[in-house]
């Protein structure tokens, strides 16, 4: 497992632990950031890159559980790989239904930590190529004039263009002008194309 844009954070305060880790995953090809606790992981600069977290569950100060409560939601919000010495099944219960990859008690075999790694990178890179494609159709659907905006809720309606002139208030060669202009804006293929862009958008069609 050789994934060198991504960077594997490990938050531990057992140095030996920590070390551990760290000679492991550099040994497969892995980037990695150690802490000793939550508040140095979050004082640090994070990469613009795909990242998880291996989190230990104890720790001085705010525990990793806290530390998964408070991310939720954020801008920095990563995929967790829980670890500890000292887990039960509530608090695997509750750290899985709140998104975490796995949950691993120590001693743990190398190869689930790798494999939960690799589970949770892969869904890092998702989440963010899923998040560049939603700034990109914004970009696209704010480079559109109001009236082009309107025009693009009536085409995804279903209205004809004649029908749209009389929703409007222009002649029917102008909405043709904006319909191109919405579709060429947009990098719509076709129709269907652009539908499926306004659902995504939350751009509700609405019927006269």
């Amino acid at each position: 497992m050789t994934t060198s844009d991504a960077v594997v954070f490990v938050v531990d305060d057992d140095t030996a632990m920590r070390r551990s880790l760290e000679n492991l995953l550099r040994s497969v090809g892995l980037r990695v950031a150690a802490f000793a606790s939550t508040q140095d992981f979050l004082s640090s600069k994070r990469p613009a890159s795909p990242a998880c977290l291996v989190l230990d569950v104890r720790l001085p100060g705010a525990s990793g559980l806290e530390l998964q409560k408070g991310m939720a939601g954020t801008e920095h919000e990563i995929p967790i790989i829980f670890i500890t010495g000292h887990g039960d099944i509530p608090m695997s219960v509750q750290a899985m239904k709140a998104g975490a990859v796995g949950f691993l008690t120590k001693p743990f075999r190398d190869q689930d930590l790798l494999d939960a790694i690799h589970q949770a990178l892969e869904r890092d890179r998702q989440t963010r190529r899923e998040q560049a494609e939603r700034d990109d159709l914004n970009r696209r659907f704010e480079s559109l004039t109001p009236r082009e905006r309107e025009v693009m809720g009536l085409v995804v309606a279903g209205l004809l263009n004649k029908q749209i002139a009389g929703e409007v208030g222009a002649s029917e060669t102008t909405v043709k002008i904006h319909r191109h202009q919405v579709m060429e804006k947009m990098a719509a293929d076709s129709l269907p194309d652009l539908v499926r862009m306004a659902d995504r958008l939350g751009i509700a069609a609405r019927k006269s």
